[in-house]
């Protein structure tokens, strides 16, 4: 059970992208196919890609969307991209930054006083550069949540965790380390972001990214859908196997369909949005390409520091190797959902892949090392044909 809870909070986080070569590298349409058909070989459902450039887009699909009547992943399928939206909530909040609204410096205390306190973890010691960075320490609320076994999943996935009582399940384990002095993925991290945000402008964080961001893009197939438990349409419906209580090693039951659950688990900031291939990729190219964030901020979003595991961890972005350089990005997972991303350093290359589970392995199989996105990431940002 430890190493799946590994490989999903590594999941949440990987799938990036950046190299130098890559945009003048042509690329086949063919190695894009091969690598999704490899996806669905391996296990997963249905598999959607597209590659994106400044001559246009690539998109490929293999697999099933629905497996009870055999139809294909809808072309414009939306889905939910659960931890890729920590980097819409940093963009976010460092927008803030750059209108000297809110400091990278500022203390959680500052904001939310008393919120963060108890069993050894304090507010006053945890900046929001922290908070986006994951170097609070803080523990991952996550981790409290019965949503890992099939039974606990189809128990709790309707129920609403505020923001509030999600930090409070948090704090009541103490901290992984001081503040600033390692790297640890937690979710806790980005719904105390959320409610710093709320703070600092007085209203919703959704409402926050809605106006800063998915509007002046023309973002039209992303939305922030609460606490609601549904996925606009088209799209694909999630699948995913749950741990056989009792396994040693863990290994993987029957497949389940986990399309329906809330997404705003602990307030939604740490992952609830929902969007498309298309919006995604081009998000990522607006944001590496300083159409999102002044100079100054896009630096220090691109500030940081090592994350075992992942690479290196920026404020909501993920730094990366491919076989043709560094890459940016942020993945994400949630039950039925699994995203991976990346785009070159000058924004003008990129990639978003969508599989419609969060565990694409065969029956009984043991998860594999490393991240299954990653050759399709590496091929089409390398042009690898």
């Amino acid at each position: 059970m430890k190493r799946i809870s590994v490989v999903i909070a590594a999941l949440c986080a990987a799938t990036l992208v950046s190299p130098a070569v890559a945009s003048a590298t042509p690329h086949s349409k063919g190695t894009l196919q091969r690598d999704a058909d490899t996806l669905v070989e391996n296990g997963s459902p249905g598999v959607l890609v597209e590659l994106s450039t400044a001559k246009g887009s690539v998109k490929v699909r293999s697999g099933h969307g629905d497996l009870r009547t055999k139809t294909p992943v809808p072309w414009n399928g939306h889905f939910r991209i659960a931890s890729f939206s920590k980097t819409f909530l940093s963009a976010t909040m460092l927008q803030l930054v750059g209108e000297g609204r809110l400091s990278l410096e500022d203390t959680v205390e500052k904001w939310l006083p008393g919120v963060v306190s108890g069993n050894g973890n304090d507010g006053g010691a945890i900046t929001v550069r922290q908070l986006l960075q994951h170097t609070s320490g803080l523990h991952d609320y996550m981790a409290e949540l019965d949503l890992f076994t099939e039974k606990g999943f189809l128990r709790h996935r309707f129920d609403r965790l505020s923001a509030a009582e999600a930090v409070k399940l948090a704090v009541g384990k103490p901290p992984a380390f001081e503040p600033g002095k390692s790297w640890g993925y937690s979710n806790t991290n980005y719904v105390l972001a959320g409610m710093v945000t709320e703070k600092v402008t007085g209203r919703d964080w959704q409402q926050e990214i809605a106006d800063r961001i998915v509007r002046p893009l023309g973002l039209r197939e992303t939305s922030l859908p609460y606490t609601s438990p549904f996925i606009p349409g088209p799209h694909a419906r999630g699948y995913d196997r749950f741990v056989v209580e009792g396994s040693n090693p863990p290994l993987l039951g029957r497949r389940v369909d986990v399309t329906l659950m809330n997404p705003s688990m602990g307030g939604g900031a740490d992952g609830s949005i929902n969007s498309t291939t298309e919006d995604g990729n081009k998000f990522l190219r607006a944001l590496l390409g300083g159409k999102v964030l002044p100079p100054a901020m896009l630096a220090e979003m691109k500030k940081t520091v090592p994350a075992p595991g992942l690479g290196a961890y920026g404020l909501g972005l993920v730094k990366a190797t491919a076989s043709c350089g560094d890459y940016w990005g942020h993945g994400g997972a949630l039950p039925g959902f699994l995203t991976g991303n990346g785009v070159t350093e000058d924004g003008k290359r990129s990639v978003m892949v969508s599989l419609n589970t969060l565990t694409p392995y065969h029956p009984g199989a043991e998860p594999p090392a490393g991240n299954p996105l990653d050759p399709v990431i590496d091929h089409a940002l390398c042009g690898r044909g």
